[in-house]
């Protein structure tokens, strides 16, 4: 690799939330009173979508956010979604540096998929939203029966990506794991003794472990249900360097075509190939890129935050870190940074040349 400095790159970032006034008023609020006392600040972050969140990004390089709604169980309903979208959409209108540095991933109600399939369209066609970004399940079911083929077909029509994101496990999917939870979830016992603790099963059950690794279920259930052979076009994009599956990649080649008898059409390579992105949210170490720059396609790769769970100081530094490792030419690093995601969404983002010249007219 090359001793010449690399550039700092613009930076678009896929992962990042907001909460509706709807979802404030919900039963889903509750789920995330840790979050509220860890990161005091962190529910006012949720809230905006002016002025907070651009300061934010100008201090840390980030040229433009896409803006999802954050996870809620039981999902939105339809009328709630619709709310949702258009406060989004409202607060992506007002001014002109909104319109130019934030753009919009819809939240859909995943329980009604014929519902979920208009309002996907309604969002793309009337509010001009970039996709939509989705609980990974609804009262704890995934979307690979014949219920969702609407649903997909529509995604794969529109031709944009749905990022599957993670959810608030339900009260039977807690108990699959952890048969001796106590009542009301604090912890475990057996025979009388605490064995877990409530912030043990919490963060098991959630960011810390469960969370990913049921996305990653998720594709595969999408993938063995022939999901990709219908609608070979599908865009679908996972956050957390992937959700494990890159690291569990080569595993899965060699045994998932066991999983159909006849063989699908498509194996999971060529779908992990051709229909899955991958996100850097949330992960703050360089060791993961490791893996993946040697087993996946450099165009799949997206850079993006997790705001406000994450920090963008932190994704400013993980960018730094991988300028300084030598990981990287120039031309990866803008494909992560930016490029990739501009691809994608069909955006472009401004270069810092035309930030300076604009800069310059306006003084």
């Amino acid at each position: 690799m090359a001793s010449t400095k690399l550039k700092f790159p613009p930076l678009i970032t896929l992962e990042e939330h907001f909460f509706s006034q709807a979802s404030l008023t919900g039963p889903s609020s509750a789920k995330y009173s840790e979050q509220f006392k860890a990161m005091p600040t962190i529910l006012e972050e949720l809230k905006d979508l002016g002025p907070l969140r651009l300061q934010s990004m100008n201090d840390n390089n980030i040229t433009m956010q896409i803006v999802s709604h954050g996870p809620t169980q039981p999902v939105l309903s339809p009328s709630d979604c619709r709310a949702a979208n258009t406060q989004l959409h409202e607060a992506l209108c007002k001014d002109k540096e909104s319109r130019s540095r934030l753009a919009g991933f819809a939240v859909l109600p995943m329980s009604e998929p014929d519902e979920a399939s208009k309002e996907l369209a309604y969002c793309i066609e009337e509010l001009g939203f970039v996709g939509a970004l989705i609980d990974n399940h609804s009262y704890g079911r995934t979307y690979e029966g014949p219920e969702y083929r609407g649903f997909w077909y529509t995604v794969q029509s529109l031709g944009v990506p749905v990022y599957l994101h993670p959810s608030w496990a339900t009260d039977q999917m807690r108990r699959g794991v952890f048969p001796d939870l106590k009542s009301g979830g604090n912890g475990t016992e057996r025979e009388g003794a605490n064995v877990l603790s409530a912030g043990a099963v919490s963060g098991l059950m959630a960011s810390s472990w469960n969370w990913h690794s049921d996305v990653a279920m998720h594709i595969y259930k999408l993938f063995a249900a022939g999901t990709f052979d219908k609608f070979p076009r599908l865009k679908i994009v996972v956050g957390h360097f992937g959700e494990m599956i890159p690291y569990m990649l080569h595993r899965t080649m060699q045994l998932s075509p066991r999983w159909n008898d006849p063989p699908l059409q498509r194996n999971f390579k060529t779908v992990y190939d051709e229909n899955l992105w991958i996100t850097t949210s949330g992960v703050w170490s360089l060791d993961p890129l490791a893996t993946i720059l040697r087993n996946t396609k450099k165009e799949r790769i997206l850079f993006s935050v997790d705001y406000p769970f994450a920090k963008n100081e932190w994704g400013k530094k993980w960018m730094e870190d991988l300028l300084e490792s030598g990981m990287c030419d120039q031309e990866t690093v803008d494909m992560i940074g930016y490029k990739n995601a501009e691809k994608l969404l069909g955006l472009r983002v401004r270069r810092s040349d035309e930030v300076n010249a604009e800069e310059e007219e306006g003084s």
